[in-house]
């Protein structure tokens, strides 16, 4: 859960707290923005800057701040768009973090770090008359315009931004007359290994910092590389590994069934004469005899179309979000686009979410018109409808907690306008083109009479269950790396590793379902649709039980049940847009297949 940094008492900067404004996708994740008191000149070292001084730490404000500490809460900083990075060194290796810690616990002690020791990278510029064509963006303020043309002063960009936290016990009586960003009046001395400013309740607290400028060969375009080397490269490479031996595996299983069955049934049906066919006729093998209830329409079929439709919607904002990433154009360093990005693909899609579903409607009621429009709002309905529930109900907890990661009311607003005057219009649009297009012919008809479903050795449903965990294979790995990212603050950045690993997770997908329908249509179960869905589909089952073990594991230090409530609540809602993704992808490759199967083989 995110917090204001001024929730806590800290030092107001002189013009009191503005926020800065944010796009979409920031307001989503929760990032806000606001000005700090610290004041740096550039390329100016300055050293012992007196801050300010808090008079009393009051009760609640003692109480919070050993909340924060004890839940281990980072402060995250930002000077001209990079985030302030922290180095610790453990074991002889070097860790990066960014953002520094509120404050540390050792032997029931809470000590606050009220000193902070900045360290900021600058390049020179290669020619001093650039500086004045380079101030663009947020970044106009920081980037020193040169007034004489031709003048000598060289400008500096900043490529870097370090802060090192100290702890240190300040004298607060001699402080009593200095005004902010005065000289504090002994030196200070910054050690990183030691401790020494415990909070009491009802004690003073004096705020302090110093910053210094180096020169860095580090150029302005690679200045992000230092957050983005992302560790374990070898890792990535296993994983897609791993998954093409899982698909190599299915794509035998597959290839074996469409040769052997397949081509070696229909020839022995079409050469052999009549009399071996009579004979034939009587010993027809599994599939043959669902014949005439293959394509009777599933239970509950509206409700099948609209998950596919709203697959097909997510699936595609998957894609193409994640190719757009890999091609660059979402850089961490521009945040919240990734969010934009993919509210924007995700209703600019509605028109194959409405085509898709109301084509599918059609096909499944041999070609009937009446109705699609219906289908097509509940397409547009479906899955947002799912969304805001749960997020609405996340959003009254985060609230309650006073958190920033709660979504503004007027956000709020927005979303659903987004939603009705975009996404449903483009939806019902989808569904026109959709009702207007030929439905798919069956190849073969439909008997009057439904065939009885002879015995099963095994319950179906724990094979359709079961199917989850050749998918969850293929993506386990990578959903590590993701899950550490949105919950850790880890920047992730291997969209190239993660789009190989969709395209893979599709293939997959396709292949366990196609095969077990066909297992199913060999004992003679003709009730495919559903069970195509969730054999795929099911995968959503394992990520959700994964990231159950995740919150257990790896997030120890969660505080409370709010945020695991949270944590649970935001898993659930991206385990429903995984299943309904995967679902659509198993039911589309097994329709085709059966409707391939069927249209080769030749029946009277």
């Amino acid at each position: 859960m995110p917090f204001s940094y001024y929730s806590l008492p800290f030092c107001q900067p002189e013009g009191g707290v503005k926020d800065s404004a944010e796009n979409l996708g920031e307001l989503l994740m929760g990032d806000r923005i606001e000005n700090s008191p610290y004041k740096f000149n550039m390329y100016t070292n300055e050293s012992e800057v007196f801050l300010c001084r808090l008079d009393s730490l009051s009760a609640d404000q003692f109480k919070l701040l050993k909340k924060r500490i004890d839940e281990m809460y980072q402060v995250n900083l930002i000077l001209d768009n990079l985030p302030a990075i922290r180095f610790t060194k453990k074991d002889g290796y070097f860790l990066r973090w960014t953002g520094y810690p509120v404050g540390i616990k050792i032997q029931d002690v809470y000590y606050l770090f009220n000193h902070l020791k900045f360290n900021v990278l600058v390049h020179k510029y290669e020619e001093t008359n650039v500086a004045r064509v380079m101030g663009t963006g947020d970044a106009a303020e920081v980037i020193p315009t040169v007034g004489k043309s031709g003048s000598d002063v060289p400008g500096y960009m900043v490529v870097g931004f370090e802060v090192i936290p100290c702890s240190i016990m300040h004298n607060a009586d001699s402080v009593k007359k200095l005004k902010m960003y005065n000289k504090y009046p002994s030196p200070i001395k910054c050690d990183p290994s030691t401790v020494a400013m415990p909070i009491k309740e009802g004690q003073p607290v004096v705020f302090t910092y110093e910053v210094t400028f180096e020169e860095s060969d580090i150029k302005w375009p690679s200045r992000w590389d230092a957050y983005l080397k992302m560790e374990g490269a070898k890792v990535h490479w296993f994983s897609i590994l791993n998954s093409l031996m899982v698909i190599t595996f299915l794509a035998g299983i597959v290839l074996v069934i469409f040769l052997r069955t397949v081509r070696r049934d229909l020839t022995r049906y079409e050469e052999l004469d009549k009399e071996a066919q009579a004979q034939m006729n009587e010993e027809l093998s599994g599939w043959k005899l669902v014949v005439g209830d293959v394509f009777r329409a599933p239970s509950n079929s509206a409700l099948l179309c609209v998950m596919v439709g709203d697959g097909v919607q997510i699936l595609g904002m998957a894609v193409v979000t994640i190719l757009f990433a890999a091609l660059g154009f979402m850089s961490p360093a521009s945040r919240g686009t990734l969010v934009t990005g993919m509210l924007f693909f995700y209703m600019i899609l509605g028109v194959a979410a409405g085509y898709v579903a109301v084509r599918l409607w059609r096909t499944i009621g041999c070609g009937d018109h009446k109705g699609w429009a219906s289908v097509s709002w509940k397409v547009a309905c479906f899955f947002p409808g799912i969304a805001f529930l749960i997020l609405t109900t996340l959003n009254f907890l985060l609230w309650g907690s006073h958190s920033t990661g709660a979504i503004p009311f007027s956000l709020f607003v927005i979303l659903i306008l987004l939603w009705f005057c975009i996404s449903v219009p483009l939806t019902l649009i989808g569904g026109y083109f959709g009702a207007r297009a030929p439905h798919i012919e069956y190849p073969v008809r439909t008997n009057q009479i439904p065939r009885e479903i002879p015995p099963q050795k095994y319950p179906s449903w724990l094979l359709v269950l079961g199917a989850g965990t050749l998918p969850f294979g293929t993506l386990f790995i990578e959903l590590f790396f993701i899950m550490s990212s949105i919950w850790m603050g880890r920047v992730y950045y291997v969209f190239g590793f993660l789009f190989v690993v969709l395209i893979l997770l599709v293939v997959v997908c396709a292949e366990v379902s196609l095969v077990l329908t066909y297992m199913h249509l060999c004992v003679e179960d003709w009730k495919w649709w559903w069970k195509s869905f969730f054999a795929s589909g099911s995968v959503a089952i394992y990520i959700f039980l994964y990231s159950i073990n995740y919150l257990i594991f790896d997030l120890k230090s969660l505080s409370g049940p709010v945020s695991a409530t949270l944590y649970l609540g935001y898993s659930l809602f991206m385990v429903v847009a995984i299943m309904l993704a995967t679902g659509t992808v198993g039911f589309l490759s097994s329709f085709w297949f059966v409707h391939y199967l069927f249209s080769s083989v030749k029946l009277d």
